[in-house]
């Protein structure tokens, strides 16, 4: 089974967008939780997977937990997602994060 073949959102699941203008401001809806970050690599819990994003000066703008919305400022280079398939990759990232 791949990821498009999962079922559907439930109706009380947060929906998830990620809004980016200019690369320099980053908007995300359905942040569960900030795990981590700093001015060069952020680490969220969203309701599709782990999100990682990195860059250089990022600074969190606004962060509305009950909402799960999350503003990041900055010069963006990536966003990347860490799925069960990626296991080794999630390691690495875990492991500089946790040193």
């Amino acid at each position: 089974m791949n990821y498009y073949d999962k079922k559907p959102l439930s109706t009380t699941q947060m929906e998830h967008h990620v809004k980016m203008t200019n690369r320099r401001l980053l908007e995300i809806d359905g942040v569960k939780e900030v795990d981590s970050f700093d001015s060069e690599e952020f680490l969220l819990q969203t309701v599709m997977g782990y999100l990682v994003v990195r860059g250089d000066n990022l600074q969190m703008k606004n962060l509305d937990v009950e909402s799960g919305h999350v503003s990041i400022k900055g010069k963006i280079f990536e966003l990347s997602y860490l799925d069960e398939q990626q296991g080794d990759k999630a390691k690495g990232i875990f492991s500089k994060l946790f040193k």
